[in-house]
């Protein structure tokens, strides 16, 4: 892997990331970032392109005795993907993780975005902006909330992944961006000189930065 092509930080692959996506500025896009590690991709992306922000979330569904495996993942509406894993479960253990899951990211979405609900994305372009793709898996159900939300173009966009996602991004989204996808990945921190862990206050502080700065440009304009 070439080291000239890593990111410094998150902040850095947010902004060489919007280069990619410039034919969106000034088109109102909605830019979501996928909590945590994309939060701050997102922020820097909206800004660069001047986009709205938001943030939604997805957890993954973890297999029953062993929480670093996972048998799919759910977002904030319900939408839901399932892997192969899932066929090794009952329809009333899927029920009830699922069950558990959701009500963890739905009050993790209005944790982040104050108490707001996920804005309107009928007809509208938005972007879906993660910090790094491995597996994808917590996408996927973002990518299906946006369809079913009558969001107009559906853009996942991230600053690097390895090359064996989940086909189901590319089969759902109209349009993928990746800048890096290194042939010896196996982490997405092995792209990032800085890969610093972010908590949920520092997710809030992210969109509630992003609301002032786009309430001041708003007065001045």
């Amino acid at each position: 892997m070439n080291a000239a092509h890593r990111f410094r930080d998150r902040k850095d692959g947010g902004i060489r990331l919007s280069r990619i996506l410039e034919f969106y500025t000034n088109k109102e896009p909605l830019v979501i970032g996928i909590p945590r590690g994309g939060a701050e991709v997102a922020y820097q992306v909206s800004k660069m392109i001047h986009g709205d922000l938001t943030m939604i979330a997805s957890g993954k569904l973890p297999f029953p005795g062993n929480k670093e495996l996972s048998f799919g993942a759910v977002a904030e509406d319900g939408s839901i993907y399932l892997t192969a894993l899932a066929n090794r479960l009952s329809g009333e253990t899927i029920d009830r993780i699922i069950e558990e899951q959701l009500a963890e990211v739905t009050a993790k979405g209005a944790q982040y975005r104050g108490g707001q609900p996920i804005p309107d994305m009928r007809n509208r372009t938005v972007i879906i902006v993660d910090d790094g793709i491995a597996t994808g898996v917590t996408i996927v159900p973002v990518i299906k909330l946006c369809r079913a939300a009558n969001a107009q173009w559906t853009v996942v966009a991230s600053p690097v992944s390895g090359n064996n996602y989940v086909s189901d991004i590319t089969v759902l989204a109209d349009d993928v961006k990746i800048l890096e996808q290194p042939d010896d990945f196996f982490a997405v921190g092995q792209m990032y000189e800085n890969f610093y862990n972010l908590t949920d206050e520092d997710v809030v502080f992210l969109l509630e930065e992003f609301r002032r700065e786009a309430l001041i440009s708003r007065k001045i304009a």
